[in-house]
């Protein structure tokens, strides 16, 4: 499963709610964020192969190698070129996956302006959820048009016929989540057949 979204769009919170009702020891969620000095130091993919899951396990990307075409595109930290690259590099990537056995579900949470903003307020109120929100969120969110640009292009040239993304709207978390435990369910068992 990949997790894809604004910032406080609830991808934490559909995770949470997958891995609640899994056994813990037939799954693993792995957190993306900057590469380690060993990672980059490596092909863009190698750090995501390392973590595909043996036949018949679980792994959760909260975040992925979307991230080459998102945040590296939109903050300038690769070259056009490396991006551009990028598109077919994860298409085959991801169809290598599902050709040999994998099901896979990509999921987009999207949020309106007015809701993130409301979320990030409540954040920032909340005692115990103050960590989740940094000046970086808020910067981000000030290149909202950037990276809606990238989020279009990235549906647009890597939503195929075997790796299809699922957008989700989010600005209701319950939707949301049963949105995609749906799609979810729907996925295994077409690929279970």
């Amino acid at each position: 499963m990949v997790f894809e979204g604004q910032d406080a769009a609830g991808k934490g919170g559909a995770i949470r709610r997958i891995t609640g009702a899994l056994d813990s020891r037939q799954y693993r969620v792995v957190p993306i964020g900057a590469p380690t000095e060993e990672e980059a130091a490596q092909p863009y993919l190698w750090r995501f192969w390392r973590h595909v899951p043996r036949n018949g396990w679980i792994t959760v990307f909260d975040r992925s190698w979307y991230g080459r075409v998102l945040v590296e595109r939109v903050e300038g930290f690769c070259a056009e070129a490396d991006w551009m690259r990028a598109y077919a590099e994860i298409n085959t990537f991801e169809d290598q996956l599902v050709r040999h056995g994998s099901v896979l579900a990509k999921f987009w949470l999207a949020i309106s302006p007015e809701e993130q903003l409301r979320r990030f307020k409540e954040r920032e109120k909340t005692r115990f959820k103050r960590f989740k929100i940094t000046a970086e969120d808020w910067r981000n969110r000030k290149r909202a048009k950037d990276y809606e640009r990238a989020v279009c292009d990235m549906v647009d040239r890597t939503s195929t016929q075997i790796a299809p993304w699922t957008l989700v709207e989010a600005d209701n978390k319950y939707f949301a989540r049963i949105k995609v435990l749906r799609i979810l369910c729907e996925r295994l068992e077409a690929g279970l057949k």
